[in-house]
C-alpha cells in the first residue's frame, strides 16, 4: 500500500459518519509479486475495488435504515465496502467478500478508521464451492454483474449461502442484466421487486440504475 497514492473522505448517513481510506483515483496500480495478475485481474481493473461507487453509495444509504436485528449478513463483491463498515458501526453481524487481493486490507485499515471491531472476510471466488462461509440471512452487494458469464455464477453462489429464509438486496446501475438474475433467482424461489432507489442526492449525478429485492 505504501506505493499507492491513497484519499481519505467522509460519508455522512444522517448522525452517522463513516471515515473511508481509498485509492486516490481509478489509475492507481501496485501489484509487484503479481498476485492479482495471477488471479486474472489485470492492471486496468486492479483500481477497481478501490474506490467508491454510485452503486455503493446507494446500497449503504439503502441499508442504512434496514431492520437487520440479529440477521447473519454478507456483502458480496464488498470492494471498499461501505456498507459492512457502516454496518459494522451498527455492530449488526456482518461478513465480507471480494475477490481482489487487496480488500481485506484496506477493510480492516477503514473498520480501525472509524474504531469498530474487526470485519470478518473471506477471499473467495464465485466459481469455488470450498469457502467456509456458511449461510445467512440477509446477502447484499453492489454493481456485481459486470460480464453475463457473471449472472450464473452470481446467482449460484448466493444459493449456496443463502438460508432456507433469506433475503437479498442488489443494487445494480443498469448494465442490461438484472432480468436474466431475476429469472435464475426465481428457479431458486425468490420472489423478486426491483425499485428505483427514492433519493440519490448524495451522488453527483443520476442515478440509473435499480435496488433489486429478492425474498424468500
Amino acid at each position: 500500500m505504501t506505493n499507492l497514492r491513497l484519499r481519505y473522505q467522509t460519508v455522512e448517513f444522517g448522525k452517522t459518519d463513516i471515515h473511508l481510506c481509498t485509492l486516490r483515483n481509478k489509475q492507481e496500480f501496485h501489484d509487484p509479486s503479481g498476485i492479482a495478475e495471477k488471479l486474472g485481474i489485470s492492471s486496468a481493473s486492479w483500481p477497481i475495488f478501490g474506490v467508491v461507487w454510485p452503486s455503493s453509495m446507494v446500497l449503504a444509504h439503502y441499508i442504512c435504515d434496514y431492520e437487520t436485528g440479529s440477521k447473519r449478513i454478507l456483502e458480496v463483491g464488498c470492494g471498499m465496502a461501505l456498507s459492512s463498515l457502516l454496518l459494522n458501526k451498527q455492530c449488526a453481524d456482518i461478513t465480507a467478500t471480494d475477490y481482489h487481493p487487496e480488500v481485506n486490507v484496506f477493510l480492516q485499515r477503514n473498520a480501525l478508521l472509524n474504531e469498530g471491531k474487526p470485519i470478518a472476510f473471506e477471499q473467495v471466488d464465485w466459481a469455488d464451492s470450498n469457502d467456509t462461509l456458511g449461510l445467512f440471512d440477509l446477502i447484499i452487494g453492489s454493481d456485481l454483474l459486470y460480464e453475463d458469464e457473471h449472472i450464473e455464477l452470481l446467482a449460484t453462489f448466493i444459493e449456496n449461502h443463502a438460508k432456507p429464509s433469506c433475503e437479498v438486496i442488489i443494487v445494480d446501475p443498469g448494465r442490461g442484466r438484472k432480468n436474466k438474475l431475476t429469472a435464475l433467482m426465481q428457479n431458486y424461489g425468490f420472489t423478486s421487486e426491483h425499485r428505483k432507489p427514492e433519493h440519490t442526492d448524495y451522488l453527483d449525478g443520476v442515478f440509473k440504475g435499480y435496488i433489486l429485492k429478492f425474498t424468500r
